[in-house]
């Protein structure tokens, strides 16, 4: 998958475009602020299907995202290094997202979350460029991972949909090894065995993030931390 285009704080500085993510840190943590500019299109989708998959709203998933960056980078100076930075930044939004999850549900509201569902899978509108069969499919298999339980789903799309690793979603989770697996096999035996032969070419467009989603994150989250875009 390629990246997102940089923001222009980060493009417009000549060949940091290429740096590693510990580099960036190391010079972040160092005074370098608009570097970090550098890190959000690397991994905002990444953190925005991994936390749809728990709150299954966009824009709560949006708000909770933004949230993770600023707490990695009021944080920033407490990454050791050792697991990957995109581990440490997903286990922080992971714990993000689970915290609103238990304040959703403290507040009783867990009814809408099915309602705000159906009504973003009818306003939620593709590019025109993609085909119509496929798109129609995206959202079938949107739905039918949406209505995983919970414990299933995100493992899912952590392994499936963004392709990580069982090692990397087992330390993301707090999980397991073993328990990552067991959750995944118990997830796709779930999901209608009439999905399974698509899932293959299919699951990679499902929970499209574009470009704009990616900007408009970047834009808030370095708006919040004060860092200029200019």
């Amino acid at each position: 998958m390629a990246d997102q285009p940089l923001p222009e704080t980060a493009a417009s500085l000549p060949g940091v475009d290429r740096l590693p993510d510990d580099e960036v840190v190391r010079r972040v943590v160092g005074g370098e602020h608009r570097l970090y500019a550098l890190l959000l299109p690397r991994y905002n989708q990444r953190l925005f299907r991994v936390v749809r998959a728990i709150l299954r709203r966009d824009d709560e998933a949006e708000d909770a995202v933004q949230q993770a960056w600023v707490a990695a980078f009021e944080n920033l100076a407490q990454f050791r290094g050792e697991s990957s930075f995109v581990t440490w930044l997903t286990r922080i939004a992971v714990n993000e997202a689970l915290g609103r999850l238990r304040a959703r549900k403290r507040r009783g509201d867990l009814a809408l979350v099915d309602m705000q569902r159906d009504q973003d899978m009818a306003t939620e509108h593709p590019s025109p460029e993609e085909d119509v069969a496929a798109r129609e499919m995206g959202m079938l298999l949107e739905a039918k991972i949406d209505a995983l339980p919970e414990l299933y789903r995100v493992v899912f799309v952590m392994r499936e949909v963004e392709e990580l690793g069982t090692a990397d979603t087992a330390s993301c989770l707090g999980l397991s090894e073993e328990a990552v697996r067991v959750r995944l096999h118990r997830a796709r035996h779930m999901l209608q065995e009439s999905l399974t032969e698509t899932l293959g070419t299919a699951v990679g467009n499902t929970f499209r993030f574009g470009g704009a989603r990616c900007a408009r994150i970047a834009s808030a989250v370095l708006d919040r931390l004060g860092i200029a875009e200019r």
